[in-house]
């Protein structure tokens, strides 16, 4: 976590709700919060894809809170924004082959729980609420660099779930007049990303592989292009966001990323090489559902919130090789 200050405002008075808080974005949003002075900030999880580990780091903080409940539960959701100044909302299901494989939990979740939290946050009257969108959204749209108003048709249940986030986020903005701020994710990596299960992040399974000397699989031709963004990159969009006073920069979606690309090879190549292995990686079919090329234009957030990449992909990449080696040394 970057010790860099992302906000001018004093949240000593300020109470916020981060949902999917034990989680990898979510759990770096809380610690942001906790580490400058936050009255409190309190955290909804159900714990499916979170970690107490994650929520030990928080717990050192005597005014975080933790909730374990479920988003798809409403009087849970009114529970958790109750009090709450303004609210993070990071809980979903993520990767694209799992909403292939299950699409109905997929919208339970993303879309049902999105509700939830949405209608949750209009009855608690909560100032502000920014929520996690996906880079997904853009599907088949060819155009390089991905602009927010151009998007394509979903290639995936997930993105369809990210997509309908954004449709309500817009509605609920026109109708309850609340404020809201959505965040199109590309390709977030760090520290403490789950390297373990069928659906791990792309650069914890590389890392992992290449320490431990285990089969290590590109899908397809690894020329495929991602905007890499590391994970201070969200923290600072989700706090300048929450924050924010810039009255046009609300009910808005935003691209949350660097505005730089590589292919996966290149991604594989520089992990060999910062962790000084010749181990090679192993090609396989393509996966369903991928977008081919992937880069933002990042012009709309600086120009509305102020955001500015503050840690690039090789800084980051350097970083999160760390934490994982000292994980599995």
């Amino acid at each position: 976590m970057s010790s860099q200050l992302f906000h001018t405002k004093d949240i000593s008075q300020d109470s916020f709700l981060v949902t999917g808080g034990a989680g990898f974005i979510g759990g770096h949003i809380a610690e942001y919060l906790l580490k400058n002075g936050a009255r409190k900030v309190r955290v909804l999880d159900n714990m499916v894809n979170g970690f107490e580990k994650n929520l030990d780091i928080l717990r050192q903080y005597p005014q975080f809170e933790f909730i374990k409940g479920d988003i798809r539960d409403l009087e849970t959701c009114m529970n958790a924004c109750e009090g709450m100044d303004y609210v993070s909302h990071q809980a979903a299901l993520g990767s694209v082959p799992r909403s292939i494989k299950e699409p109905v939990y997929f919208n339970e979740v993303n879309v049902g729980g999105f509700m939830n939290m949405l209608k949750a946050a209009v009855d608690q009257k909560v100032k502000s609420f920014v929520y996690a969108s996906s880079s997904s959204v853009y599907g088949d749209e060819p155009t390089l660099p991905k602009v927010e108003h151009r998007i394509g048709n979903c290639l995936s249940p997930y993105a369809a779930t990210k997509k309908t986030n954004e449709l309500y986020a817009q509605v609920f903005a026109d109708v309850y007049g609340i404020k809201l701020m959505g965040f199109r994710y590309f390709n977030i990596f760090g520290p403490r990303q789950d390297p373990d299960g069928p659906y791990a992040a792309v650069i914890p399974l590389f890392v992992k592989g290449i320490i431990n000397r285990t089969p290590v699989y590109i899908n397809g031709d690894g020329e495929q292009t991602r905007d890499f963004t590391f994970v201070d990159n969200a923290v600072q969009v989700n706090v300048k966001g929450m924050l924010c006073e810039n009255e046009n920069a609300f009910n808005k979606v935003y691209n949350v990323a660097c505005g730089e690309y590589y292919s996966v090879n290149h991604l594989y190549e520089a992990c060999a090489q910062q962790l000084g292995s010749d181990w090679p990686s192993i090609h396989r079919e393509p996966r369903a559902g991928d977008i081919r090329n992937s880069l933002a234009d990042i012009s709309l957030a600086k120009d509305n919130l102020g955001y500015q990449p503050v840690k690039k992909f090789d800084a980051g990449l350097i970083e999160t090789i760390n934490f994982f080696k000292n994980l599995y040394s």
